[in-house]
């Protein structure tokens, strides 16, 4: 399905025409260029490639930086491919902007959760915790309690629920509605949340 990329800037509250509040989060869409067009005959596949932001020179390695080159495009923060496009009426440099979509329609919206660090077992996944809060017990409260075996298997079980890093995976948000597009500025509000913190890369695709 045809998308955007875009930059999350953070949550806030419209009023509609009811004078009922929504809450929407605001997402800055600045023109994503057509890197590349990839087709049947060339790729087995026919997708565009769009380039969301703007990135130095200096910071790209010869690779990348020879890719740009050779499209004649300046270089791009990030890159990501969507079907759906119509491939014929389109070129390499063209900008696709944010009148794509339409207020009323859902989406669906792709992003990196918010990370939070190394977590135990109680905010990771919810237990309730082991012993009680008196009689010397103070130093087992949040533990995991018993994660295996003595004699037989004698092993811990793959994907036992343990501590461990918290967040920062991908996740996808449907059905998000568009409440207001703004296309003089590029914005675009969705009612609800979507992944990810402030000013942090996401991707818009139509269903």
């Amino acid at each position: 399905m045809p998308g955007l990329i875009g930059k999350k800037i953070g949550m806030t509250s419209i009023f509609d025409a009811d004078g009922e509040m929504i809450p929407v989060t605001v997402i800055k869409i600045d023109p994503c260029k057509v890197v590349n067009i990839r087709t049947t005959e060339k790729d087995g596949y026919e997708a565009v490639q769009l380039g969301f932001g703007e990135r130095k020179e200096k910071h790209l390695n010869k690779p990348l930086a020879g890719y740009f080159k050779k499209n004649n495009v300046d270089p791009v923060y990030k890159l990501k491919e969507y079907k759906g496009f119509d491939t014929a009426e389109m070129k390499i440099g063209d900008e696709i902007k944010v009148d794509i979509f339409q207020e009323g329609e859902k989406i669906k919206v792709k992003g990196k959760s918010i990370g939070k660090g190394f977590q135990g077992v109680m905010k990771r996944h919810g237990f309730g915790g082991v012993g009680g809060t008196t009689h010397g017990q103070s130093d087992r409260l949040r533990a995991p309690g018993s994660i295996g075996q003595s004699s037989y298997p004698s092993r811990v079980f793959k994907g036992q629920r343990m501590a461990g890093r918290t967040g920062h995976s991908n996740v996808t948000t449907s059905n998000l509605k568009v409440v207001k597009i703004v296309p003089e500025e590029n914005i675009l509000m969705v009612k609800g949340a979507v992944p990810g913190s402030a000013n942090s890369i996401v991707e818009l695709i139509k269903k």
